[in-house]
């Protein structure tokens, strides 16, 4: 897989007039082919995608990495609107800013969510999506495990003690990790600040932890957005969210939906394991 990449930040201002962040990853030159728009999950950032963006790039697809509200380099929201319908106007802000009408989205958790959101409210836009290991369904354990941790971090003092942090946390996610991985893991998901290093997210967004997974119809949303598009649903073996009964019936009947079992990882692959480049490749091949 392709190392880190040049990108350009992308300031975009929300309807609510928040000053927001992403990272434009230039489309390798070649045919002109659909961008990609990469919302990443509920505590993480752009730099989730640091690894996958280039990859994609490399392939002919300018890539869009947010940092949703509250996350990385996107201000903090001080009315607390963290929610799914907020997330889908901020996302829709940026696509109306470039003149972007149509992207293939990849959504991981959270960022799953909003995608299904975002294709409700605006069909068209939505090409085509990779769901990473969330659904309309979630698993009581995992969902009581991230409101476990979600906002209750406190500072820490080197980064090789933030790397055993996200070792402690993520050691059942991602059994094949070693001590690079980890202190890699951190650098996406701390920064330093005022001699500290802390998670680099909003700790009010544990409040609206609830909102993020409530809907009055989530298996309805799910069939309308994949009955007729191209999907890919990704599950980790090991996730303690999306449990494998609940991803069959989110393919089972829709022809153009496919789901891809990753190998012994968590919730959620980080989309860089040969399982996930695998799928990638093979569902991008069949993209315009």
């Amino acid at each position: 897989m392709t190392g880190l990449a040049p990108f350009a930040l992308r300031q975009w201002t929300s309807p609510d007039g928040l000053a927001l962040s992403s990272r434009d990853y230039p489309a390798a030159p070649g045919p002109a082919r659909l961008p990609v728009v990469c919302l990443h999950g509920l505590t993480r950032n752009s730099r989730d995608f640091e690894a996958l963006a280039p990859w994609l790039a490399a392939r002919g697809r300018r890539v869009l990495a947010l940092d949703m509200r509250g996350r990385g380099l996107s201000a903090r929201d001080p009315a607390q609107r963290y929610d799914v319908d907020t997330y889908v106007a901020d996302v829709c802000a940026l696509l109306d800013d470039l003149g972007i009408a149509r992207a293939v989205f990849i959504g991981t958790s959270m960022g799953g969510l909003i995608t299904v959101a975002l294709a409700t409210h605006a069909p068209a836009r939505v090409a085509a999506a990779v769901i990473n290991d969330i659904g309309p369904q979630l698993s009581p354990r995992g969902l009581a495990r991230i409101a476990g941790y979600v906002g209750k971090g406190g500072a820490i003092a080197t980064w090789d003690d933030a790397a055993k942090a996200c070792a402690t946390l993520n050691a059942d996610v991602f059994p094949h990790y070693g001590a690079a991985d980890w202190l890699a893991m951190a650098r996406r998901l701390f920064r330093e600040e005022d001699g500290a290093i802390v998670a680099d997210y909003d700790p009010a967004i544990a409040q609206a932890f609830g909102k993020i997974v409530a809907d009055p119809d989530p298996w309805g949303k799910w069939h309308a957005f994949a009955q007729d598009r191209p999907v890919l649903l990704l599950r980790g073996t090991a996730t303690d969210l999306l449990d494998e009964a609940v991803a069959q019936a989110m393919v089972a009947g829709k022809p153009r939906a496919r789901l891809a079992a990753i190998a012994g990882i968590g919730h959620a692959p980080m989309m860089d394991e040969p399982d996930s480049l695998a799928a990638l490749d093979a569902f991008f091949a069949t993209l315009p």
